[in-house]
């Protein structure tokens, strides 16, 4: 009767590396399109006092 080895893979174990992503640009371009979104309601509040 054979028996069965569990193959190991000791030695070939990938080390995982430490996932870091940098959001600094994605944050100022949310910032930026938050200001310009607050800027056009003021510029459509402000309207509809002109024109009535």
């Amino acid at each position: 009767m054979a028996t069965k080895k569990k193959a190991t893979f000791a030695g070939l174990q990938r080390s995982t590396p430490d996932f870091n992503p940098d959001y600094s640009d994605v944050v100022k371009d949310l910032r930026r399109i938050g200001i310009l979104a607050g800027i056009f309601l003021l510029v459509l509040i402000g309207l509809t006092f002109i024109l009535r």
